[in-house]
């Protein structure tokens, strides 16, 4: 047996047992959330998570067992994130809309309307989704205008042109839409508050004062990071957020008091 039959096999073996340990820490973390032990199956997708790398049907189990444990504001953070792995990750999303229904804030709208429809449009699908449609949409366009420039029919060069034109729109909107998703998907200017509750300062510190109390807000709030800071309170440093709640309200939160998506 030759030197590199010898690395093949032992690469082979490595491979398949650490698949078998994967399926084996799935079925575990699996058996502990079917019999309600919402803490174990938590441990043990975690341990699925830091041993094989992350997914979305990771972050959807984990904010299955976060909710079930009694941490709303965790279970929308890894809802979050399955959704930014995969926008049709169906459970995730109608999880969320349920979690979301239970929190006690309801903040304004944040943003505008035309960017939030094309957000919206944007993150309904993956951005290498969103590239697969532009490179199609280019390479029907090249016969478009292929039709266009060699065809004699009056008919065929009116439906290149018209035709290439439509797809040369649909090209630079779906290479739009990528972009837009896939700086959705890497972002990390938006948080959700996971403590019971917290004060909102008008200043990087905590409130000395009335005046100086911007807003409470509860466990599961979203908000988006607009700027931070590092301060020093008894020698220990502490990170505050410059967060947008809506568009009528913006104020300082303290980095430990939320988690970022």
């Amino acid at each position: 047996m030759t030197y590199k039959k010898i690395i093949t096999i032992i690469i082979s073996l490595a491979v398949s047992f650490a698949a078998f340990a994967q399926q084996e820490l799935t079925q575990q973390a699996d058996s502990a959330y079917m019999r309600d032990d919402f803490k174990g199956a938590l441990s043990a997708y975690t341990d699925l998570q830091q041993k094989y790398g992350t997914s979305s049907w990771l972050y959807y189990n984990i904010g299955n067992c976060q909710y079930r444990l009694g941490h709303p504001g965790l279970a929308i953070v890894n809802y979050e994130r399955a959704l930014r792995m995969d926008p049709f990750n169906d459970d995730a999303r109608t999880n969320l809309e349920f979690v979301n229904t239970k929190i006690t804030d309801d903040p304004g709208d944040r943003g505008m309307f035309i960017s939030k429809t094309l957000s919206a449009i944007a993150t309904s699908m993956p951005a290498n989704l969103w590239a697969s449609i532009a490179l199609a949409s280019f390479i029907i366009f090249l016969g478009a205008v292929a039709i266009y420039i060699f065809s004699s029919n009056v008919r065929l060069r009116k439906i290149g042109f018209f035709g290439g034109l439509i797809l040369v729109i649909g090209c630079i909107a779906a290479n739009v839409m990528a972009s837009i998703s896939t700086k959705y998907s890497t972002a990390t200017n938006e948080a959700v508050v996971t403590v019971p509750s917290t004060l909102l300062s008008t200043s990087p510190r905590v409130p000395k004062d009335r005046t100086e109390e911007a807003m409470l807000l509860h466990e599961g709030t979203k908000i988006e990071i607009l700027d931070s800071i590092t301060t020093r309170i008894d020698s220990a440093a502490v990170v505050w957020y410059d967060v947008r709640v809506d568009n009528d309200h913006r104020a300082w939160i303290r980095g430990s008091d939320v988690t970022i998506i």
